[in-house]
């Protein structure tokens, strides 16, 4: 019989500086005051449009977002910089998305009772790596003394649970017997802070889970995964273009339209249907209605998605303790806001009791796990 694969541990590692919405607000209006000074007459004869002001109560009633973690607050409420100044590391020197790898790695390590040694693969899956390669993901294997091998893994906002996903089936499939999955979300390097409209929605995060086999368990905390989904549909309503093709083009790498930038209604349109069907049909699997869910570990991205999403399946609004909302402290950390949201709100849950981790973004991809606590 096919051994069960559960999730054994959570990591979760917040940067020390936490940013406001005000003190965002105040740093971009300034920016804003400056621009269109500078810029008078080209925004005057239409050649240029003047950069709106924004303001603490639009970003929270827009996504739910009061504040966030940067890895280096330094450079990014500076108007003459408007993004984080993060010293350059020389190549032997520990990467900066490493560094805080191993931090949530080594968490998630100790709650789920695993040294080095038990673990046979690191997978280090997000939405930006610093670098093309070597991977980051081998570079942590080293740090951490781990035999096996590593990869790392680009899908965007559902990086985390689509990483889950590949060590879910190395486990079925016997090519692993323990994985660490770490998502290492360095994305304020990526943030166009001098943009009103997504200048407020990212914030730094670094998560990591351990998946075993069942049978080498032992963490306090122990969710079998019944099974796994996966959704990918192209859109080009959220991108990010930066790449090594900008030397190529002759074109600027770091322009408005290399950072990210979103259609946000027609995001927020498409996905909450499609994260709505793609979750119904994922319990209709196993038999289990929405209502049959304890905890509902969603993609952080925008209070309001996760309300409408919650609401189609449920008929209702979700309480606070069967969704958990994180993103009011820690903005939209890209693929990490269902890994923190499960960090924070598992260890309640009886055994028995069923949950679902889902993302939704970029892509656009989907990535959703089913789970019942042992």
């Amino acid at each position: 019989m096919m051994t069960a694969v559960v999730i054994s541990g959570a990591g979760l590692w917040t940067p020390p500086h936490a940013i406001s919405n005000e003190e965002l607000v105040d740093a971009y209006n300034a920016f804003a005051d400056k621009y269109n000074q500078q810029h008078a007459e080209a925004i005057e004869n239409g050649e240029l449009e003047a950069k709106p002001k924004s303001s603490a109560e639009f970003i929270e009633k827009a996504s739910g977002i009061k504040s966030r973690f940067a890895y280096v607050k330094d450079g990014i409420l500076d108007i003459d910089r408007m993004r984080p100044a993060i010293p350059e590391r020389g190549e032997n020197e520990l990467s900066n998305q490493a560094e805080i790898a191993i931090e949530a790695a080594r968490k998630a390590m100790s709650a789920a009772n695993k040294e080095a040694c038990d673990i046979d693969a690191v997978i280090v899956s997000c939405a930006y790596t610093q670098r093309a390669y070597p991977a980051i993901a081998i570079e942590v294997q080293q740090e951490l003394g781990i035999d096996g091998f590593g990869f790392d893994m680009l899908v965007a906002c559902s990086a985390a649970t689509f990483g889950m996903h590949r060590a879910y089936e190395m486990i079925k499939a016997g090519t692993a017997g323990c994985v660490l999955v770490i998502n290492p979300e360095l994305v304020s390097p990526q943030i166009n802070y001098t943009d009103r409209d997504s200048h407020f929605i990212f914030g730094d995060v670094a998560t990591a889970v351990i998946l075993e086999s069942a049978d080498s368990a032992s963490g306090e905390h122990q969710y079998e995964v019944m099974s796994t989904k996966a959704l990918t549909k192209f859109s080009n309503n959220i991108r990010s273009s930066f790449g090594y093709m900008s030397r190529a083009n002759d074109v600027d790498p770091y322009g408005p339209d290399k950072l990210f930038h979103q259609a946000g209604r027609k995001v927020f349109k498409d996905v909450c249907p499609l994260a709505a069907e793609h979750i119904s049909e994922h319990l209709a699997a196993h038999q289990l209605t929405p209502a049959d869910v304890k905890r509902w570990w969603l993609h952080q991205a925008n209070i309001n998605m996760n309300l409408l999403i919650s609401k189609k399946l449920l008929g209702r609004d979700a309480t606070a303790d069967e969704a958990p909302i994180v993103l009011d402290r820690y903005a939209n950390t890209a693929s990490a806001g269902s890994v923190i949201a499960f960090a924070l709100h598992h260890e309640d849950l009886g055994s028995g009791d069923y949950g679902i981790l889902c993302s939704f973004g970029a892509g656009y991809s989907i990535g959703s796990l089913v789970v019942r606590k042992r």
